[in-house]
């Protein structure tokens, strides 16, 4: 009680002005706040904070502490206070589940909102048959729930036995879930959907699941029908993951004797190319060629073209590339691409336009484009001024308030409810408005995940490329010899600029360093190391990080490999080294055969550029900032008369 005591006698303690300002009272609030986590949380002596605008977070943690016995009537009365609101919400999502455990069915039912929860929408059904009220309405949407070819949680069982009891589950709905199941890959799913069929339909949907689990010839025997055929199908996509060669062998057999037609033995050799050809094995450009062209979709489209330009076939990957839909060659990527080639096969009218084209655009590929071309970057800022009274009102929404309180408080999850509550009733302008201010407040990565929803919105770099603890990034970057440029970006990629960021993989801190990692570093290179917590600290998580950063840059020698060791790892790095030696940097990234590593050395050259752009003005040349030259010219920006944002 020691913590208790000591805030709530400053709290008694405190002047009328501490009483009135939220921001004054923030430790009063995270210590009621970390009471009532505990169990510890006293309402009656806390009353004083009664009007900061977290305390209704205060009474949520305390109440959803203890979920399971909390009176009705004491979270109905939360619910009806805070109507509305964020919090109410999240207790009534804590709420309703202990409430369906307890079967307390028409508590539930009065506490019940639409929600899209499968679990908590199985837990409605229940309560309505509980209460008397699964009439026709009830059994259409039971219905509807089983239409799903995913395994559903237990709550749902109830309520499918209900529909069988009602006699609403015919045969015509079991095949309906047999064969969502199937396209799923969910053999589980098609065995318990098979019950209550006639012993001959339950053998041949049980030998149908057998034949997910494991490609089997007995198969060859199945009734000539779609499903034979669609299940056939999904069995030798799953074998063709696994084993392309397999996959490519026996689909002659099953689509004889099925009658497969050309979709359905298109997309097993969709999958048995996909497979081979994201390793780029010898068989790739076979099996491309093999897969009909209804089949292709973007992704094999861009794989196609791959293949060939990891084999040096210039002539190949532009042709590949011709066959993209219209829209995908539009692509900044593509379109400089459809240059490069074309300069390479000898069309350099088509590669100067071609490159051209890509140059507008502010992305990795725009920006090698007009480095190809000698233009100036495309980029055109966007400063709006808006009025300080549209400021002070977007900044006096109550959601946004708590929204703010929480996040500086550390508790991002409530504060991300709040928040996403306040933009929903925002427009453009106060969208925009509210960043901004969620960037003062330190929480950066609100522009990340709330801007694009205009052209504009990509235009606001100094709030989509925040900058924070540059003095931090310039002086450690000069230590090792670093471009800061690239320090700024790997944050902005890893962390969007928050040093408490902690990834699934233990990752932590601005520059995302694994604990090993950052004992290892610090070890090599005489730094101080005081644990794992220390990485949260943003001025030894930048030193870390950058020293990481260098070691990267000494053993490869080159930026765009090491970014890529950096987010890859050495051995995918080394074997993608030993695969194209020598290849040029542009086709080299492009051939990477790690989607997320392709596209994240890509996005921190991108980025590199743009933070350039922020610390110096004028910027490396991307061409040569890859190469690891910063001495040369800069080049500056310009807006061209139809830019496309960078992404």
């Amino acid at each position: 009680m020691i913590a208790l005591t000591s805030a709530l006698s400053f709290m008694l303690l405190a002047p009328a002005a501490l009483a009135q300002d939220p921001d004054a009272r923030r430790p009063l609030i995270r210590s009621a706040l970390e009471q009532a986590e505990a169990g510890r949380f006293d309402a009656a002596r806390a009353a004083s904070l009664a009007s900061h605008p977290l305390y209704p977070w205060v009474e949520y943690a305390d109440l959803s502490r203890r979920i399971e016995t909390v009176p009705a009537s004491q979270a109905q009365s939360f619910l009806r206070r805070h109507e509305g609101q964020a919090v109410a919400e999240a207790l009534r999502a804590a709420w309703l589940p202990a409430l369906a455990r307890r079967q307390d069915w028409p508590t539930f039912l009065a506490a019940w909102k639409p929600n899209s929860n499968v679990i908590l929408k199985c837990a409605e059904l229940n309560a309505r048959q509980a209460t008397g009220k699964a009439d026709a309405a009830w059994t259409s949407e039971a219905q509807a729930m089983w239409r799903s070819g995913d395994s559903l949680p237990d709550t749902c069982d109830p309520v499918f036995a209900i529909l069988d009891y009602k006699k609403a589950l015919p045969a015509t709905l079991r095949w309906e879930r047999i064969a969502l199941a199937a396209a799923e890959g969910q053999p589980a799913v098609m065995r318990s959907a098979a019950r209550g069929l006639s012993g001959d339909d339950v053998a041949l949907v049980n030998d149908y699941a057998a034949f997910l689990d494991h490609v089997h010839t007995r198969a060859l025997s199945w009734p000539k029908t779609t499903l034979s055929r669609e299940v056939a199908m999904h069995g030798l996509m799953t074998l063709a993951k696994a084993d392309p060669g397999a996959a490519e062998r026996q689909l002659p057999l099953f689509a004889k004797a099925l009658g497969m037609d050309e979709v359905q033995r298109g997309k097993v050799q969709y999958e048995a190319a996909l497979w081979t050809v994201a390793s780029y094995l010898p068989d790739s450009a076979r099996r491309l060629a093999a897969v009909p062209l209804s089949v292709y979709d973007e992704r094999l489209h861009e794989w196609q073209v791959r293949e060939a330009m990891a084999r040096s076939d210039w002539p190949a990957a532009l042709a590949a590339l011709r066959r993209m839909p219209v829209a995908q060659r539009e692509d900044s990527r593509w379109r400089y691409f459809e240059g490069r080639l074309a300069g390479k096969t000898g069309d350099k009218p088509a590669a100067t336009r071609l490159l051209g084209e890509a140059a507008k655009s502010a992305t990795f590929h725009g920006f090698l484009a007009a480095d190809r071309l000698d233009l100036p970057y495309a980029l055109c800022p966007w400063n709006p001024d808006d009025s300080a009274q549209a400021r002070a009102l977007v900044a006096r929404d109550p959601a946004l308030v708590r929204a703010m309180g929480l996040w500086n408080i550390d508790r991002v999850a409530w504060a991300t409810r709040e928040w996403n509550d306040a933009l929903s009733r925002f427009d453009d302008a106060q969208r925009r408005i509210a960043i901004g201010i969620a960037r003062d407040n330190g929480w950066f990565d609100r522009a990340v995940f709330s801007l694009g929803k205009t052209p504009d919105d990509m235009r606001l770099y100094e709030l989509r490329f925040p900058l924070h603890h540059d003095a931090t990034i310039r002086r450690e970057a000069a230590r090792r010899s670093i471009d800061p440029a690239w320090v700024a970006a790997e944050i902005r990629a890893e962390s969007i600029f928050n040093p408490k960021a902690r990834s699934g993989a233990n990752a932590m801190g601005l520059m995302q360093v694994l604990p090993g990692t950052g004992a290892a570093t610090a070890r090599s290179l005489g730094m101080p190391w005081s644990g794992a917590a220390s990485l949260y600290d943003p001025d030894t998580n930048i030193a870390i990080g950058t020293a990481y950063l260098r070691q990267m840059l000494d053993k490869y020698a080159l930026p765009y490999l090491a970014i890529a060791a950096y987010n890859a790892g050495p051995a995918p790095t080394a074997r993608w080294q030993s695969q194209r030696p020598g290849f040029e940097p542009d086709f080299w990234i492009e051939t990477i055969s790690y989607k997320e590593t392709r596209e994240y050395v890509a996005r921190i050259l991108a980025f590199s550029v743009i933070y350039d752009w922020r610390l110096n003005g004028k910027v490396v040349p991307v061409t040569e900032r890859m190469l690891g030259r910063r001495d040369g010219k800069r080049k500056g920006f310009s807006c061209p008369a139809q830019p496309v944002p960078a992404s």
